[in-house]
């Protein structure tokens, strides 16, 4: 009768090697957890506090969980202070200055990308070195330049301000877009009589639809949740968006945090959602342009 030969141990360098592997992914998964729950923390904590009663917010003991629960502070934001109409305002200030940004940027871009433009080295470094500077900076220069030409207090006004404020993001979203389609394009499009604008229109956007969309997308939040460039350019609930008009939730004697936390869930919720839908389309849109084809 044969001998059933014992099974090998495995070497002690193979079992360490799997346990450091072992030990990556463990750390690595504890990080991703972390900061998601980091990022993701302060989101629920609005929306739990949207929910709670006014006397459990201001409770010494925090109650983590609405229970029991009220609706009552979303009544408040459509009924007592009229959110629908800055709800409006974002949409036209955000909408409005997100086409045009798109527009220039698009516009600077293919002129920075696909033509023999001196300097573009220089420029690009300028957008970006404008994109640093805090808003603060900014503020008053855009004031006076608004007021002399009396866009105080007007979507014009403050939609111009947009403009300029996510036009550096857009631009350097789309520069890498341009730079990676084949050259040949252009050579192909001008051998059939097409013109700059031409060329732009029917071959280049066409192909660089993910980069647009993902500029877009980052423009639209951005231009979305800006509240310092609204707060010094508008005065009056006519024109004011939705973060200043949070803002003027509160009395000199109270602070509505319950319906505060409602608007701020009711502003937000879009925003996750839109990222959550088309996370992919914005991943792909930022980073399909790394590498030239």
């Amino acid at each position: 009768m044969t001998a059933i030969p014992a099974p090998v141990p495995a070497a002690p360098a193979a079992i360490r090697a799997r346990r450091r592997a072992l030990t990556r992914r463990m750390l690595f998964r504890a990080a991703v957890t972390a900061v998601v729950l980091w990022s993701v923390a302060p989101f629920l904590w609005q929306l739990s506090t949207s929910f709670q009663r006014d006397r459990d917010l201001s409770s010494v003991t925090p109650h983590w969980l609405p229970v029991p629960g009220t609706l009552e502070h979303y009544r408040a934001v459509f009924t007592d202070y009229d959110f629908s109409k800055y709800l409006v305002n974002s949409v036209i200030v955000t909408v409005t200055a997100t086409a045009i940004g798109l527009l220039l940027a698009a516009l600077a871009t293919y002129a920075l990308a696909r033509l023999p433009v001196p300097g573009k080295g220089v420029v690009l470094a300028v957008v970006l070195g404008l994109s640093m500077f805090p808003q603060i900076s900014i503020v008053v220069p855009l004031y006076l330049v608004l007021n002399s030409l009396g866009l105080l207090d007007t979507y014009t006004g403050l939609s111009g301000s947009y403009v300029g404020l996510a036009l550096p993001l857009m631009i350097f979203v789309l520069y890498a877009h341009f730079r990676s389609l084949p050259t040949q394009l252009d050579e192909a499009a001008a051998i059939d009589g097409a013109g700059l604008l031409r060329t732009l229109r029917s071959v280049i956007l066409p192909l660089a639809l993910p980069g647009i969309a993902a500029a877009g997308m980052l423009g639209f939040i951005t231009n979305w949740n800006e509240f310092m460039l609204a707060l010094a350019f508008t005065s009056s609930p006519e024109h004011q968006t939705v973060p200043v008009g949070i803002a003027g939730f509160q009395s000199q004697y109270f602070v509505p945090w319950g319906d505060m936390a409602a608007a701020s869930v009711v502003v937000t919720l879009p925003l996750v959602l839109i990222v959550v839908l088309f996370q992919r389309r914005i991943v792909a849109g930022i980073t399909s342009g790394a590498v030239k084809q």
